[in-house]
């Protein structure tokens, strides 16, 4: 037997004795019937209040679930959209990037073809004009070209004074050569 309202065993037999001598002996199973009828009757009653809450904090609970399952969905939903978001705006600029990239090096490939090519005919036209320039000096046998050992010789002295053999070419300086 467990503690009853801080009563002990001998206290509780003490009592027993009074509610003998004051109700006396027939009215105790009437009593005790009273009893056990109020305490299955309390009984009874807490089961049901218990039943009660536990239905209604069911339900709460229940809600309570319903709602952080549609936040979750709701944070996964705005959170997808942010990162779709951030993915096209990242997709446009690099889009925009590479466009630009390419225009440039586009710009830059046909500069570099225009330079080459203004080269190529610079430089195609300045030996045409070395080849037509009367004067010019070439050997025969080295360029095919029409002057002959006549017309070296008949340069001014001036220009053979640069070259120690008519026959070299004249577009090769001689390493000794002072120019001053």
């Amino acid at each position: 037997m467990g503690t009853f309202v801080f009563i002990s065993g001998q206290e509780i037999f003490v009592v027993m004795i009074v509610v003998l001598l004051l109700f006396g002996a027939d009215k105790i199973p009437e009593f005790a019937k009273t009893i056990g009828k109020g305490m299955r009757d309390f009984k009874k009653a807490s089961d049901e209040i218990r039943r009660e809450i536990e239905s209604s904090t069911r339900d709460i609970r229940n809600e309570m679930t319903n709602i952080g399952t549609s936040i979750q969905n709701d944070v996964q939903d705005i959170s997808g959209n942010i990162q779709k978001n951030i993915d096209d705006t990242t997709g446009s600029i690099k889009n925009d990037f590479d466009a630009a990239t390419h225009d440039f090096r586009q710009t830059i490939n046909d500069t570099a073809d225009s330079v080459h090519s203004d080269y190529m005919q610079a430089s195609e036209n300045l030996r045409k004009d070395i080849d037509e320039t009367p004067g010019s000096v070439k050997n025969d046998s080295e360029s095919g070209s029409p002057y002959d050992q006549q017309t070296v010789n008949d340069t001014p002295d001036s220009v053979n004074d640069d070259y120690t053999q008519p026959s070299e070419n004249p577009l090769k300086h001689d390493d000794n050569i002072n120019n001053d």
